[in-house]
């Protein structure tokens, strides 16, 4: 599940203390809050879910968690993979058939900090999005706001939020043709990219999220991506990558290259980090008026 987390506040999920999951899903017949549950003596997943869209969200669960994610096929060929797919052989890669859901956040993070994009993501589903139903407002979890909603946010309130107009402008883009953005969850991942990228504002590393989150692609890679490749490097290498570093070593896996990836991460994979970190910037509005 935790590719679908965006940032520690997410309002749209919640882990609480019995460690129960909890998502705020806008859904093709409506809102809907969806809990679950880890049984970890039967190794059962609990689902509940509320709203219009309840019947649509515990539809999706199975997909969701990766029923579907096939690893025929997946060669480690590398010792380090090799053993994390020994400590991790259970691992899938879950899809939630939802485009948009993923698109929105995505292009919020294109080329700024994680602290920058989480927090423009907080303040765009709080300000636009609404309470998920039923035990969805005790527990503070939201919404994203509807592709109507998205298509009237005034362009300083772009500002307020801290997304330039750049990103606005690819967000608002997709709002408006989101019922062919989400038609794209049926296709091939490839046929995902191209169509994507013909939408100004929208490149490789967006497609690639997109294509994770919302199909489950285990061949989606992040190019572009300010710590992938250097990772990926550095754990089958010992040399930080660049990105056509990477995607030549990663030819040999096509098409799990995505699998690579998930595995350096479940196994803990990620190089020191020594270096500056990429800086918030400091020219947009610094402060929100709350409504």
């Amino acid at each position: 599940m935790w590719p679908h987390k965006r940032g520690g506040g997410d309002p749209t999920y919640r882990v609480d203390g019995h460690g129960r999951h909890w998502r705020g899903i806008r859904t093709p017949e409506g809102a809907a809050t969806l809990a679950l549950h880890l049984q970890p003596r039967d190794g059962e997943v609990q689902a509940e879910a509320w709203g219009p869209g309840a019947g649509w969200a515990l539809a999706s669960v199975p997909d969701l968690l990766g029923a579907s994610d096939d690893w025929s096929g997946f060669d480690p060929r590398h010792p380090v993979l090799a053993e994390a797919r020994r400590r991790h052989p259970h691992a899938r890669l879950g899809r939630t058939g939802l485009v948009m859901e993923a698109l929105v956040p995505a292009i919020l993070e294109q080329k700024v900090t994680g602290q920058e994009a989480f927090a423009g993501y907080r303040m765009l589903v709080r300000r636009y999005g609404e309470p998920a139903p039923g035990p969805g407002p005790e527990r503070d979890l939201w919404v994203q706001p509807t592709p109507e909603a998205i298509r009237q946010v005034p362009s300083w309130e772009w500002l307020r939020m801290h997304v330039d107009h750049a990103r606005s402008r690819a967000i608002v883009t997709v709002a408006r043709v989101a019922d062919a953005m989400e038609r794209l969850a049926g296709l091939p991942g490839d046929e995902v990219e191209r169509r994507l990228g013909t939408i100004p504002g929208i490149g490789r590393w967006t497609a690639a999220e997109v294509r994770q989150r919302a199909l489950g692609d285990p061949d989606a890679v992040s190019f572009g991506d300010y710590h992938v490749a250097k990772d990926v490097g550095w754990a089958l290498t010992g040399t930080p990558f660049d990105d056509a570093a990477m995607e030549a070593y990663l030819e040999p896996w096509r098409p799990h290259r995505q699998r690579v990836v998930t595995l350096l991460y479940l196994a803990g994979h990620r190089r020191p980090r020594h270096g500056a970190r990429m800086a918030p910037r400091t020219h947009l509005p610094a402060r929100v008026t709350r409504r």
